[in-house]
């Protein structure tokens, strides 16, 4: 019930998700019951108490009596070095990772979950070892017997959590987030909507007449005011825009619908106004993507890159997604400076596949390839099915 409770409130509180996955909550439930409430049972309190017969005794003392029982502190040492580098490594994961591809999977195989948890592991390891432990050498110094389980249970609600954030989704199920590491950037990226993969109003609305409006000019205060109060002045209305300063310029890219019998009329407006005379400004017609020319989607995915900064890392990033027949649907970049001064090149993109599923788990690896190839600080990956 724990640890099925700690996945549900990830996907409805931080997620947000409208529906529940069962599938995935079963992984979890399954787990817990299993692994948790079976074989962690046995490790802490039988074999544990087996291997340190002084344990009870040493919890039992006061601090004081603790500083000066050099035996029970090496003892404390050793159960903390076999818990978090011997049992989670060799045994917890490896069971989280079969259990969620055993439920979670159509056709399930050990070898997919070893190798995701092999992926996985140096980020899997510095996660736990940040939350349990300093969790365990309480539960090994100070806690009684009787109260080890409950104080692994308490720590064991917050890491699930934590857990079903980094490695709760399945390809399968459409819904999973790669690369792992649990920066704020990732944690962003895992509460994004992906409905915006389908939501180009180009091709939602129909009715109306659709515009890209680009332009460029001298950087001034006040060029988006003007520019947006007089598209909405001529019955205009701007979904999507990107507005940047580059060096002394400043460059606008704006998608406007408007209905077709005001589409003159706003044209007009932009190109005579006298407030936006040193603007470059160019007007071209958007139409709707026809069905018939292109394989409609399976698959979106959302990738977030972060490395430093290094002449064609663009170039090499688009590149390997045109090889892995991904089509770029959006796509941001930008240099940030990070902490300790260095430029760091920063790659927000959308893109969608149609590709089935066990090709596009084979592109999911070479993805994770770029990143010891580009030397990414960060490389994030949320896919969605279509």
């Amino acid at each position: 019930m724990k640890t099925s409770a700690s996945d549900l409130i990830v996907q409805k509180v931080v997620q947000q998700k409208e529906e529940i996955d069962w599938r995935r909550n079963l992984a979890f439930a399954s787990f817990g019951c299993f692994y948790l409430g079976g074989v962690q049972y046995g490790l802490y309190v039988p074999i544990f108490s087996r291997m340190f017969p002084g344990a009870a005794a040493f919890t039992a003392k006061s601090l004081k009596e603790k500083l000066k029982d050099t035996k029970g502190i090496l003892a404390v040492f050793g159960q903390v070095f076999i818990d978090q580098c011997v049992h989670h490594p060799l045994l917890y994961f490896p069971v989280f990772y079969y259990t969620k591809e055993v439920v979670m999977s159509d056709k399930p195989s050990l070898s997919n979950a070893l190798s995701h948890y092999k992926e996985n592991m140096r980020e899997d390891m510095l996660a736990l070892w940040k939350i349990w432990v300093p969790s365990t050498f309480i539960n090994f110094a100070f806690m009684p017997m009787w109260g080890r389980i409950p104080w692994v249970a308490g720590t064991s609600f917050i890491w699930t959590m934590i857990l079903s954030l980094m490695r709760g989704g399945a390809v399968s199920e459409g819904d999973e987030l790669t690369g792992g590491e649990t920066t704020g950037k990732a944690f962003h990226l895992f509460k994004d909507s992906l409905n915006d993969f389908m939501a180009c109003p180009v091709d939602l609305d129909p009715s109306k007449a659709h515009m890209c409006i680009s332009a460029s000019g001298p950087d001034k205060a006040g060029w988006v005011p003007i520019v947006a109060r007089t598209i909405a002045d001529y019955g205009g209305n701007v979904t999507h825009s990107r507005m940047v300063r580059l060096g002394k310029d400043f460059t606008i890219l704006m998608h406007v619908s408007v209905y077709p019998q005001d589409r003159k009329n706003l044209i007009s407006g932009l190109n005579n106004s006298k407030d936006l005379k040193d603007l470059n400004l160019r007007v071209s017609s958007l139409t709707r993507r026809q069905t018939g020319m292109y394989v409609p989607p399976a698959y979106g995915l959302k990738i977030h890159c972060v490395g430093a900064d290094k002449p064609g890392m663009l170039a090499s990033i688009s590149e390997h997604l045109y090889r892995k027949d991904l089509s770029i649907e959006n796509i941001i970049t930008e240099l940030r400076l990070g902490a300790d001064g260095r430029r760091d090149f920063v790659v927000n993109t959308d893109v969608t596949t149609s590709v089935d599923e066990e090709q596009l788990r084979q592109v999911l690896v070479e993805l994770e390839n770029l990143k010891s190839i580009l030397e990414l600080d960060v490389l994030d990956i949320r896919v969605h099915k279509m």
